[in-house]
């Protein structure tokens, strides 16, 4: 079967028959397999009809790109995009947007939901996330029954479990489409310090030999230099994978440093275009500059601390296949179809945001599926390096050898989902809704529907009862408070306290930024504030907050004299980069902030009934879009 310039592989052949039939489809398949095309056939199925498309996307920076080619492959005006801070044209016929937004919408009964043919999950396996995963549990739950979805995953075991809990919920069909057949074959080799590129079993035999270490040396580590010597001309272009963004900066530059290839000015003068109407305060960035260093030589570095633009502008030299090695974060593995001919390791550990672990099998095939490319590579090859002294061959093989992460329902209930179920629905129908979880169905299968009531509803009870002493429910019903706070989908206890009620009315644009960027900051202990403002406009807000029962027990409202560093600059009319200049953030960190800080303006503003605040907010929204002015791309 022929799709566009396609011949269709066996099982997106078999994804398209079901989509066909009008039904719910789960594909679990290999990193590079070919799944977006599946995506792109409903797109095209329905482009002439009246019904929309839906497509998320884990990352902000994924829906992005796919907003980008939809929009250059069907149009402009037929194509939206919603990331919570950036709303575009969200009446077009293909919406993009994050899954966090549309399990959003999906959970208010948003309008724009209405006449939804399919919702398209790309990385699906994201429910695993144990932060993150209940998003897509609930995103699936809250969906009309008329909706279909196609769920797009990496390899998943338990694919056929998945897909029959969503029929168990949604009474319609689902197919499960399994495919475990890679067009470019991966192979995986080792890099020892001693051996090179290796086998597993040639590093055991080489660690077993006592190793005679001279007084004061350090084991030997394997070097990065060294590997990409050896890989040679002939397996690049690369994708070095380093879980840390300032190392991929570092060893991008060491690389240059080397001068093993030679130099192409060319390089740097398509990046230059890029950055041709971007301020001149780009040019002066640390990465700006490192780049300009490394780029001649086909070497560069690509992560979630460089500037949107900066981050496009390497893309594209990828994808035209001028880029020889890039040293990359774990990000550039989502989504992203952007394949090299060998995907380099530097470990297999990483920091979670809690303590360091060894990747699972599944985080290890997304990024190694990234290796040999189709159409071009007969194989492609995975090489991680190995340090012999925390060396152990099992470890290793487990993630190495083949995925076998089943996916693991993270559901849990939050205030905001509370609220909205007492928002939209009777007591009988949030018991019923709530025995829909993926959890339920894995903890006792098609019996879910017999769970105890008492051990169902623990956890809502629990924060119903807290709602009801902070007057957001009253009986069964919410209260005005309640209503406001349904709206907000993060801190909406603090939102509500401060917005649904006179606080705010005491405050100024300044404070309201000040106590917006305190709940968006995630506290580092390396972060750095050069400058503060210890001024009577923080002593009058801190004041306030401390006389409010709620507000005061909030610990996010202990960074705000560090925000005054982020803050009082921009409301005094100073960039994004005078900013940059009194912290050590990276660049795509403050962008987060400030984004983040947008997302939230724009949720108080669609929630409010009061039009002060709503102007107020507006105000806001400006003194934050007027500093990011020229780097803030889509």
């Amino acid at each position: 079967m022929n799709y566009k310039s396609y011949v269709l592989d066996p099982f997106q052949i078999e994804a398209v028959k079901a989509i066909e039939e009008k039904n719910s489809v789960v594909v679990s398949a290999p990193t590079g397999s070919g799944k977006t095309v599946i995506a792109d056939y409903i797109i095209e199925k329905h482009k002439n009809d009246p019904v929309r498309i839906i497509y998320t996307a884990p990352i902000k920076a994924l829906s992005n790109q796919k907003y980008r080619e939809f929009a250059q492959e069907y149009g402009e005006a037929n194509v939206g995009l919603i990331t919570g801070d950036l709303v575009i044209n969200h009446t077009a016929k293909i919406l993009v947007m994050t899954t966090e937004v549309y399990r959003n919408m999906a959970i208010t009964g948003d309008a724009d939901l209405e006449n939804v043919a399919y919702v398209i999950f790309d990385e699906i396996h994201y429910i695993n996330d144990p932060e993150r995963g209940y998003v897509w549990e609930e995103s699936v739950i809250y969906s009309s029954e008329k909706i279909r979805f196609l769920c797009l995953s990496a390899t998943i075991p338990n694919s056929h479990e998945f897909a029959n809990w969503i029929q168990a919920i949604k009474k319609h069909p689902v197919k499960t489409v399994v495919s475990t057949h890679r067009v470019v074959p991966l192979r995986h080799f080792f890099y020892d310090y001693e051996l090179g590129i290796t086998s597993l079993e040639k590093i055991k035999e080489a660690a077993s030999i006592p190793y005679v270490r001279l007084k004061g040396k350090k084991f030997p580590e394997p070097n990065h230099l060294q590997l990409i010597k050896e890989l040679g001309e002939g397996k690049l272009p690369c994708l070095f994978f380093h879980f840390s963004r300032g190392a991929c900066q570092q060893k991008a530059q060491e690389l240059a440093r080397q001068n093993l290839f030679p130099k192409n000015a060319k390089l740097l003068e398509m990046f230059q275009h890029k950055l041709r109407d971007a301020p001149a305060e780009v040019n002066r960035l640390n990465s700006t500059r490192i780049l300009k260093e490394t780029l001649p030589q086909g070497i560069a570095f690509h992560h979630a601390g460089l500037l949107p633009l900066i981050k496009e502008a390497l893309e594209d030299l990828f994808g035209q296949g001028l880029l020889r090695v890039l040293y990359v974060t774990e990000t550039f593995a989502v989504g992203i179809n952007m394949p090299a001919k060998t995907v380099c390791f530097d470990s297999l550990r990483k920091f979670d945001g809690h303590n360091f672990r060894n990747l699972n099998s599944k985080e290890y095939f997304q990024i190694a599926g990234r290796a040999g490319r189709r159409g071009i590579d007969t194989e492609g090859d995975v090489v991680t390096m190995i340090y012999r002294p925390t060396f152990h061959i099992n470890e290793v093989k487990a993630i190495t050898t083949r995925d076998v992460e089943p996916i693991q329902s993270q559901f849990k209930l939050g205030v905001n989902t509370v609220l909205n179920l007492i928002n939209r629905h009777t007591p009988q129908q949030i018991e019923k809704i709530l025995r829909q979880s993926f959890f339920s169905y894995q903890k006792f299968g098609q019996k879910y529907d017999k769970i105890p009531s008492q051990v169902l509803l623990a956890t809502y009870n629990s924060i119903l009862r807290r709602l009801r002493k902070l007057e957001y429910v009253e009986g069964n019903a919410l209260t005005a408070k309640g209503k406001f706070a349904a709206n907000i989908f993060a801190d909406e206890m603090s939102f509500g306290e401060i917005f649904s009620t006179g606080f705010w009315e005491k405050l100024d644009e300044y404070q309201i930024l000040l106590l917006f960027a305190a709940l968006a900051y995630e506290h580092r202990e390396n972060n750095e504030f050069h400058k503060t403002h210890n001024e009577e406009k923080l002593h009058h807000l801190l004041k306030l907050l401390k006389s409010n029962e709620w507000l005061s027990r909030e610990k996010k409202f202990r960074s705000l004299l560090e925000m005054t560093a982020l803050i009082h600059p921009i409301y005094h009319g100073k960039t994004f980069f005078d900013v940059l200049e009194n912290t050590n953030f990276l660049e795509g960190d403050l962008i987060r902030i400030f984004s983040q800080i947008l997302d939230r303006v724009n949720q108080v503003r669609k929630a409010t009934l009061d039009y002060r605040l709503e102007r107020m907010l507006e105000n806001c929204r400006g003194i934050v879009e007027k500093s990011m002015a020229g780097i803030y791309l889509v």
